[in-house]
């Protein structure tokens, strides 16, 4: 014989705070397996060998100590540093860098470029260079071009080819900034201490306090710094809205 069902149960009382869901034992690579990418491991390993090898001449081939004082010559120091680990990473299927250090050294790399292109290489600029310098030949040209062309464009295309997106935020835009702001200046405080008359003694035509005053570099420094943050606003921008060129097809027992 059983008991009747109540026909009035009496409510539960409710319980206190705000529940809340207990962390996971199960690591995300448990759920989501980290896989190798050869491919991108050999591109980016070949990207850092074009820029030791651009730097490596160039140090060879002029005065080293003036070399490293050049801002083409530090970003592709750090360009070839990071893709390093990057193609490290990569082939061990390890964790990505963060995506501030990518964004920064892609920045750098583009900031040179454009730099040496649009002001001092290009005729119609009023901070041209010397056609000496502008145009070498021989090997000063294969290092030259190495630097300024090669691997500025190898670090967009990984960047957009290799890299997935949505990585940049923009509150890292003025962080980026911090670099150019110290080698102006580091540039400066070496300016006022080499003697008058010292060769390269100011290593870009808009940073010659001797010919153009503190008023006017100043001045160069403050629009060459508002087209840097527009640069890295942009590159978020785009980081954000470029499609993801690395998600991984996953493989199930239907086929289409």
């Amino acid at each position: 014989m059983t008991a009747p069902i109540p026909r009035d149960i009496p409510d539960l009382p409710a319980i206190p705070g705000t529940p809340r869901l207990k962390p996971s034992p199960v690591p995300a690579t448990a759920v989501v397996p980290p896989f190798r990418r050869p491919a991108t491991a050999a591109f980016r390993l070949l990207i850092a060998l074009t820029a030791a090898l651009g730097v490596t001449l160039e140090l060879l081939l002029s005065d080293w100590s003036r070399a490293l004082g050049h801002f083409a010559i530090q970003t592709n120091i750090l360009l070839a540093l990071v893709m390093v680990v990057s193609a490290h990473r990569a082939w061990t299927a390890g964790r990505p860098l963060p995506g501030s250090l990518l964004g920064a050294t892609l920045l750098y790399v583009v900031i040179a470029t454009l730099v040496h292109h649009l002001l001092l290489a290009n005729p119609g600029s009023p901070f041209t260079l010397t056609s000496a310098a502008a145009t070498p030949t021989g090997w000063p040209a294969v290092a030259h071009h190495t630097l300024h062309t090669a691997t500025p464009i190898a670090a967009v295309l990984d960047w957009l080819l290799l890299t997935p997106p949505g990585r940049l935020r923009l509150r890292q835009a003025s962080s980026w900034l911090l670099y150019p702001l110290a080698y102006l200046a580091i540039s400066l405080l070496r300016g006022e201490i080499l003697p008058p008359g010292t060769p390269d003694r100011y290593l870009y035509p808009f940073l010659d306090v001797d010919q153009h005053g503190y008023r006017k570099v100043l001045g160069n420094a403050l629009l060459l710094g508002l087209a840097f943050y527009a640069l890295a606003v942009l590159l978020v921008a785009l980081d954000h809205a470029r499609p993801n060129p690395v998600r991984r097809r996953w493989k199930t027992g239907f086929r289409l």
